[in-house]
């Protein structure tokens, strides 16, 4: 007769590939992250506000550079000009389809103030409930 070995069946899990693809997603991340938010540079005012409550929904960013031309941050190129009427097109169709999306302004700080309203009441006229203006801290 035979003799049968008796061994214990190994019942671990070898978890060093799943650390190895975390810490790669990880890395992944971190380089992308700040990449996400799309703008046009413009100067930004600088005031001593509160950051906004961080939402799950990506913001649509409106910028107003300083010769008074118009940047969108959704469809087509973010860094070509937009006329405002196309933006407001843009936002129309946004709203209707998640109306919690939230609208960002970011308005160089050499814009005159009544081109900002007018940008901010042209959003409210299309349908966003608020409209929150970006500026820069101070140091």
């Amino acid at each position: 007769m035979a003799r049968r070995s008796k061994r214990k069946l190994a019942s671990e899990i070898n978890v060093v590939p799943y650390i190895d693809v975390m810490l790669v997603l990880l890395v992944i991340f971190m380089v992308t992250a700040p990449l996400l938010m799309q703008g046009v540079k413009v100067e930004l005012p600088q005031a001593p506000s509160q950051p906004i409550d961080n939402k799950d929904d990506e913001p649509v960013i409106v910028s107003v550079k300083a010769d008074g031309s118009y940047y969108i941050n959704v469809g087509g190129e973010p860094e070509k000009p937009v006329p405002i009427d196309v933006i407001k097109d843009r936002i129309a169709k946004i709203m209707r389809a998640k109306p919690q999306t939230p609208v960002l302004v970011w308005g160089d700080k050499n814009i005159s103030y009544g081109v900002v309203v007018a940008l901010m009441t042209d959003l409210q006229a299309v349908g966003v409930p608020d409209v929150g203006l970006v500026t820069e801290s101070p140091q």
